[in-house]
């Protein structure tokens, strides 16, 4: 069989852990055999990152700059634990984070549904989509631990030198401070990036935040939310037959566990990390979730939602066997291909991202699965599978397609 041949080089993003062991498994057995794959590699493994101060991770960024996109494996983020684990140098940032930040975009994670798993929530019965705020919060923090108390302020001093200054708290005891901030450039092209996606997939839009309590700073998220859809959007909304509304957060996270699913969640940084792990945990698994940063100056990159499965990985090193859920990696590949090919124009790669995903999915639905998936679905699953048999399985369901 000719080989499906790349136009341009795709960003490939690697990382670490379980993660890392079943990235070049994915690539030899349901990639290479039937795409002459073209990357510029970048290892962003803890040890890679700590040896280059992290200039590794910028790199990276540069690079889905260069050629528009790439595809992410999962990072390790080291606490403290990790730093003394590995000897590190320091606690570096969030390479996601960094990412993000560099890109300006926006996250979209969608869950990948299967037939024989159902959500536990039972309103559920279309996908649920979290847009992701991807630039500052905490992910962009400055903090310090006042371990003597005194006074708190916020201080910012404009590039005129007039200084505006506010009192928060009078410490009289030790005390841990944190400091974040977001852009209106940032928060618009949020905004911006919800509306468009929401009207891609032909589904309202919704977003919260707390306003009654953060009066500037949520209040800016809501006030910007509502000036770039009455300027830019609504009449495009009621053609499509879609809407667009705000409530505060409590409110939408009430609304979404009674709703049948089918809609665009936009959230702020924090709360799309935190509420994207809660709706693929109920729909199914951690690892059934596809996640896309999509920057406003046309940059992509897919990454894998979950994290670094570390605790098989210890396994691993054991020599124990681990039944690792791959699919979200195998859908962070398909995704970066099938983008690459339809900014290529190469039909022939769109179609082979179509036929590995539905590989995946008729495997899954097939009957056979890794342990997270067996114990979900119904009716009872005929073959639980370690991790590599399962990327053989699909390889196999897949070459049949091809």
């Amino acid at each position: 069989m000719i080989k499906i041949t790349m136009k341009t080089p795709l960003v490939e993003i690697d990382g670490d852990e379980m993660t890392r062991v079943l990235w070049p498994l994915i690539k030899e057995k349901l990639i290479m055999p039937y795409v002459d794959l073209k990357t510029e590699y970048y290892d962003l493994g803890i040890k890679k990152r700590d040896e280059t101060d992290d200039k590794v991770t910028v790199d990276s960024a540069n690079a889905i700059m260069k050629y528009g996109v790439g595809v992410k494996n999962a990072t390790i983020t080291p606490n403290e634990d990790r730093v003394k684990e590995y000897s590190l140098k320091k606690q570096w940032k969030s390479p996601n984070g960094t990412i993000r930040a560099m890109l300006d975009g926006t996250v979209f994670r969608k869950p990948i549904l299967v037939n024989n798993i159902k959500p536990t929530v039972s309103t559920w019965k279309k996908p649920i989509i979290v847009g992701r705020h991807a630039y500052g919060d905490v992910y962009k923090n400055a903090e310090i631990f006042a371990e003597n108390g005194g006074k708190l302020e916020i201080c910012v001093t404009d590039k005129n030198g007039n200084v505006k200054r506010e009192t928060i708290m009078e410490l009289n005891e030790a005390s841990i401070v944190q400091g974040v901030h977001n852009t209106v450039s940032s928060i618009t092209s949020f905004a911006r990036a919800c509306f468009e996606y929401a009207l891609d997939q032909k589904v309202d839009c919704w977003f919260g935040a707390k306003d009654t309590i953060s009066k500037i700073y949520d209040q800016k998220f809501k006030n910007l939310f509502d000036e770039v859809f009455k300027k830019e959007y609504k009449d495009k909304f009621e053609k499509s037959g879609i809407q667009y509304f705000y409530t505060l957060i409590d409110d939408i996270v009430a609304r979404i566990m009674k709703s049948e699913g089918g809609v665009l969640w936009a959230c702020k940084n924090y709360d799309g990390d935190v509420m994207s792990d809660m709706v693929a945990s109920a729909f199914g698994s951690l690892a059934m979730m596809t996640s896309v940063l999509v920057s406003p100056k046309g940059y992509f990159e897919y990454e894998a939602a979950h994290g670094t499965v570390q605790k098989h990985y210890y396994k691993y090193l054991k020599g124990e066997k681990t039944s690792t859920n791959p699919v979200a990696l195998i859908f962070a590949w398909t995704g970066a291909l099938r983008k690459r090919g339809e900014l290529d124009n190469i039909k022939d790669l769109v179609d082979f991202t179509v036929k590995l995903e539905n590989a995946v999915i008729d495997t899954i639905e097939g009957g056979i699965m890794t342990g997270d998936l067996a114990i979900l679905c119904n009716p009872k699953a005929k073959k639980v599978v370690y991790s590599e048999e399962f990327i053989d399985e699909i390889a196999n369901t897949l070459n049949k397609k091809m």
